[in-house]
């Protein structure tokens, strides 16, 4: 196993995935620049170990389906743009053999993440701290769920039993 491929597989997913969590509850924002290098690394490492174009052709397919379901729910209004190029390079990385694991685990986590914003907005911050600003943020009514965290919690749960990682170790 190349040293390329180990640095692919067990550093680059796991460390986007981090990153994405941690951006989206500072900033509420995921940068395009995670999903892109979650795509381009998927290509890569598929490369590299050797998939076949057709299961390749399938973990496409699955990215693609996850895209346009939450391009649709974003055009609701319901998750926010990052959320779902995430959770569609996510999918590609998945194929179909995980999705559905993927977006059940996400959306336990993003329900569990709602309520216990829900249950930290209700109480007032203390007055006599000082709070960082995405603290404060984060506490206000109005603000969205930073729902990266749910996304990315379930993804590196999810990643020890995929395609790529079972790959790594033979």
């Amino acid at each position: 196993m190349s040293m390329l491929t180990v640095a692919i597989g067990l550093v680059l997913f796991p460390a986007l995935m981090a990153y994405a969590a941690a951006s989206d509850l500072i900033t509420m924002t995921i940068s395009n620049r995670v999903s892109l290098a979650l795509v381009v690394g998927f290509f890569v490492i598929a490369l590299v170990i050797g998939m076949a174009p057709r299961q390749i052709g399938m973990h496409v397919l699955a990215g693609l389906l996850v895209l346009c379901i939450t391009f649709a729910c974003f055009a609701l209004g319901w998750i926010g743009g990052g959320d779902a190029k995430l959770a569609a390079a996510t999918a590609l990385w998945f194929g179909f053999d995980q999705m559905l694991d993927y977006l059940l685990l996400a959306s336990i986590f993003g329900g569990a993440l709602t309520l216990g914003l829900l249950q930290f907005r209700k109480y007032p911050l203390p007055g006599s701290w000082q709070y960082p600003e995405w603290v404060t943020r984060l506490h206000h009514h109005k603000t969205g769920v930073p729902y990266g965290i749910a996304l990315a919690a379930a993804a590196l749960l999810i990643y020890p039993y995929t395609d790529i990682m079972r790959a790594q170790w033979q």
